[in-house]
């Protein structure tokens, strides 16, 4: 519309999530009208993340090493392994302070459908870094969606002839929230993982 290089743009920033063609067409106006710096600083800090930027050797998370800070950490728990599906799923525990082991990023999850199987998202992988016997247990922390579920099962059915301990993030109501507004799905998930007081 106005030129082949912002139209160059916009269609750059649609590739981005949840940017559809007005967001991304106010974004490039943003840029190139008002926010000249910033649009160099973005230009930078995109050019310098995507060429410093790479996956972890051990767990497959972020990092511009090859193996990141959380596998070289002595003070994390090389026993306790959280398996994730993504690197912003990591961020996401890391953010809670609440976890001190290691992680292993499968890079996806199981979708027959969609043609992804086990050797698409790293399972085998993951399969012999547990046979090498220094994880005890493993944490499935997959998204509660059906194929965030069957990539659990599936793990928990590969690991059964091992000796490691699988168990799986706490799924249901949550902190704060009403019954009333709880899907059926995470409602029927909360009443079958129930927990007994103690």
């Amino acid at each position: 519309m106005f030129s082949p290089k912002f139209d160059e743009l916009v269609q750059a920033l649609r590739t981005l999530p949840s940017v559809g063609p007005k967001s991304a067409q106010r974004m490039a106006l943003n840029l190139v009208m008002k926010n000249k710096i910033q649009a160099e600083i973005l230009a930078n800090a995109l050019h310098n993340a995507v060429n410093s930027i790479r996956s972890c050797q051990k767990c497959h998370s972020l990092t511009e090493q090859d193996v990141c800070d959380i596998c070289l950490s002595i003070e994390r728990d090389d026993g306790l392994m959280c398996v994730v599906e993504s690197p912003a799923d990591v961020m996401a525990i890391e953010q809670t302070g609440s976890f001190r082991g290691k992680y292993y990023v499968l890079g996806g999850h199981l979708s027959p459908l969609d043609g992804i199987g086990p050797d698409d998202i790293g399972i085998p992988a993951l399969m012999a870094r547990l046979r090498q016997g220094t994880v005890q247990e493993v944490i499935l922390a997959t998204n509660a969606t059906v194929e965030g579920q069957a990539t659990a099962h599936y793990l928990l059915e590969a690991c059964k002839h091992l000796p490691v301990k699988l168990t799986r993030i706490a799924q249901g109501v949550p902190q704060g929230g009403e019954l009333e507004y709880v899907d059926s799905h995470t409602l029927g998930q909360a009443m079958h993982h129930r927990l007994q007081f103690k």
